[in-house]
């Protein structure tokens, strides 16, 4: 639960039974879909697109940043070909001082490029913890989604930050935020056997009983991803007796992947 700051966290994870990899704190497969668009999550600079409070920002050149600003005032929020401002720039590269000089010049927080991403975003999507509390201190919008239905949050466990979580919520982030394949931040956790997260939003009461759009349980997933660690975090407030929409429970889930360790537990839960 240590700050994060630019790493590179590579692997490969399932989600739905589709195998993807995970090149820093990719959300590529919240479905399969996105996978193709979001393998690199920093942006791709070409000098062409950019003006130049953009080259400054994305740069880090501070002292540039204050000249532009100085002599043309309007480019605070100036968009540049791909809808980015100089904030989603100083971001997505981890230049606070960029971003402190920006805010400080009450430039707009919650600007969305052209995937629908604010400099939140972006910050916690490359992991980029400093930028990302500079921007919830000074009020960024922690609930904003992204063109997949991605929060900050849902980033934040793709990158496996429980710091930067923690931080999302204590300014408002809503921990049962749903995305576009109706994954909560705990549900996309599970699936991404991300324990650590998955520890971290259980403490924070993250509701454990949420289901995906195949209406499975974080304990289904968990079983389906054969994650014992993982279930034995969530046997606490399971609820073994719900259905998928194809009528499976968590058994069936256990039996199809060959998973069994649940098994007793549910058999003595019926017990009780």
């Amino acid at each position: 639960g240590g700050s994060a700051r630019r790493g590179a966290h590579g692997g490969a994870v399932t989600v739905g039974g589709t195998p993807w990899t995970l090149p820093c704190a990719d959300p590529a497969a919240l479905g399969h879909r996105e996978e193709a668009a979001h393998r690199e999550p920093r942006y791709h600079i070409r000098k062409k697109d950019l003006g130049q409070i953009h080259q400054a920002a994305s740069a880090g050149d501070v002292a540039k940043v204050e000249q532009i600003l100085s002599l043309k005032k309007k480019v605070l929020d100036a968009r540049d070909r791909k809808k980015r401002t100089a904030l989603h720039l100083a971001c997505a590269n981890g230049h606070p001082e960029v971003v402190t000089v920006l805010v400080d010049r009450k430039c707009k927080l919650n600007v969305p490029d052209s995937e629908k991403r604010t400099a939140l975003i972006k910050a916690v999507q490359c992991l980029e913890e400093e930028c990302a509390t500079i921007l919830l201190e000074h009020g960024a919008n922690p609930n904003h989604s992204d063109v997949y239905g991605n929060t900050a949050l849902h980033y934040a466990v793709y990158g496996d930050t429980p710091s930067i979580a923690a931080k999302l919520l204590s300014h408002g982030a809503n921990k049962e935020a749903i995305n576009k394949d109706h994954l909560t931040p705990l549900l996309l956790a599970v699936s991404g056997t991300k324990e650590e997260m998955v520890e971290f939003l259980i403490q924070k009461n993250a509701d454990i009983n949420a289901v995906d759009k195949m209406n499975r349980t974080a304990l289904m997933l968990a079983e389906h991803h054969n994650s014992p660690s993982i279930l034995h975090l969530l046997e606490e407030g399971m609820d073994v007796f719900s259905e998928d929409i194809s009528g499976r429970t968590v058994k069936d889930y256990g039996t199809t992947s060959g998973f069994n360790t649940i098994h007793h537990q549910i058999s003595e839960y019926k017990e009780e």
